[in-house]
């Protein structure tokens, strides 16, 4: 079951940044420029923000099972829609129906495990569904360059095809259709603001620092979603059950995983943008080239969940989410040090042993949400955490994008070289490092049920002899 789901989130990690080494290719074949395909780019994370909020109570409605496969079948038709475009406005509509099956995709497939899986084996759960996260933006760029060289940018989208098609066989075959008796009723009017707000902060962040849109229009942007979250915060006060349910946050475990995990994902947004630019830009590498380099990340990753529950189980939650965030940082930090001279053996060692660290915190970090969430409000922690990773990683890549804008600008040439890179890397370094102390406020057993660990009894005040 953990496989299933997270190949399903694979071909969505991967498809948000498969095209961008490709948007040259298509450009040429259906007639615009690739500035302006860059709209299919954008579009397609404004509706992953849009739809994410809902995914929670439609899987309550309709059952995990049913919405997870009409997930899978949505984004299979919208990557077909891609494949067959022949403009501009076509390409983009086909991402905009791809980014709807998404926001179900994600959000849905964790509660899928949720509710499945038992909190013993929640942990070795998660380790699968967060390769994705991390395989996903990394593979994405080399893949779609090597697809673009020696094949055919059609590919990259037809190629869903049939593992959207495999997924669905699997879904039908293996996962129940867990769904609640007694769903909530819809919100609506919270469904609006928080899709507007988290929109607007999700696609204003992107595009911070990148040169896409005029300053005032990125403003607005962000000022508008901002606007209209504060007026959902309103509203959520007042409404029986709202669409992000924020009084999650009264527990210690979620809070930590929710606001702890904001703050480290901002380093791992901004690596994913960052390292292929230093390459590329800074050390002559193509696309292809680059990506073999930053794909030992993906390496490290996929040693680590052999051994995540183990860690857990020997050092429990609150030490490994603490030493692990420090240690995370300091190998984003490392490659602040790569220079035109440093060997490729060292950047991948570093990449490597980074790679299973990050990769240990994010399954950590997606473990611990549901620690202490009741089986009937899973639904809701699920769609709150997929749109906090969302804008988490938004806020990442605008951050790194400024801090190298910064530089260069204040140096004064207009050419990006590897130099300028180093402080973004250490900036986005220190904000990850600064989850540590939201993790180390968790209570010391928090999550040992999960880590199969036993749970110290709270102490109890002995008898008083005076009472007969």
């Amino acid at each position: 079951m953990p496989l299933i789901v997270a190949v399903a989130l694979f071909m969505e990690n991967m498809d948000s940044t498969v095209i961008a080494t490709s948007l040259p290719a298509i450009a040429t074949d259906i007639g615009t420029s690739p500035l302006a395909l860059k709209l299919a780019v954008t579009s397609y994370l404004l509706s992953l923000a849009v739809f994410i909020p809902m995914s929670g109570w439609t899987a309550d409605r309709f059952g995990a099972r049913t919405v997870f496969r009409t997930a899978i079948a949505v984004f299979v038709a919208g990557s077909i829609g891609c494949a067959a475009s022949g403009s501009l406005t076509e390409f983009v509509i086909a991402r905009i129906v791809q980014g709807v099956g998404g926001a179900m995709m994600t959000p849905v497939g964790r509660l899928v495990l949720v509710r499945t899986v038992g909190k013993r084996a929640l942990v070795d759960a998660m380790a699968w569904v967060s390769i994705p996260a991390l395989v996903g933006p990394i593979m994405g760029p080399p893949v779609g360059g090597f697809i673009t060289t020696y094949a055919s940018w059609h590919w990259i989208f037809l190629i869903n095809v049939p593992m959207g098609l495999f997924g669905i066989a699997l879904v039908t075959r293996y996962i129940e259709n867990v769904r609640l008796a007694t769903p909530d009723p819809f919100d609506l009017t919270g469904m609006v603001l928080a899709g507007a707000g988290v929109a607007g902060l999700a696609f204003g962040l992107s595009v911070v620092g990148l040169d896409f849109l005029p300053w005032p229009i990125v403003s607005a942007l962000i000022g508008g979603g901002a606007i209209s979250f504060v007026a959902y915060l309103a509203h959520a006060r007042r409404a029986k059950a709202p669409v992000l349910d924020f009084s999650l946050l009264a527990l210690p475990t979620f809070r930590a995983s929710l606001v702890g995990g904001f703050l480290f994902r901002i380093g791992i947004g901004a690596l994913s943008f960052l390292l292929p630019l230093l390459l590329q830009l800074g050390f002559g590498l193509d696309p292809f080239q680059s990506g073999l380099v930053t794909f030992s990340t993906a390496l490290g990753a996929l040693t680590m969940k052999t051994v995540a529950s183990a860690i857990l189980n020997r050092f429990g939650f609150r030490p490994v989410l603490v030493a692990n965030a420090l240690i995370s940082a300091m190998f984003i930090a490392a490659c602040a040090a790569f220079a035109p001279g440093t060997p490729i053996g060292v950047m991948v060692a570093v990449l490597l042993i980074g790679g299973f660290f990050r990769s240990l915190q994010f399954t950590s970090v997606n473990a611990i949400a549901y620690a202490d969430v009741e089986p009937e409000r899973t639904s809701r922690a699920t769609a709150l955490s997929a749109v906090s990773q969302q804008l988490s990683v938004s806020a990442g890549v605008a951050i790194g994008a400024g801090a190298v804008e910064f530089v260069v600008r204040h140096k004064g040439v207009p050419t990006i070289a590897a130099a300028d890179f180093p402080a973004a890397f250490l900036l986005v370094a220190a904000i990850s490092a600064t989850s540590a102390l939201l993790f180390a406020r968790l209570p010391a057993d928090a999550g040992a049920e999960l880590a199969g660990r036993a749970v110290v009894p709270a102490p109890t005040e002995p008898p008083d002899p005076r009472i007969g």
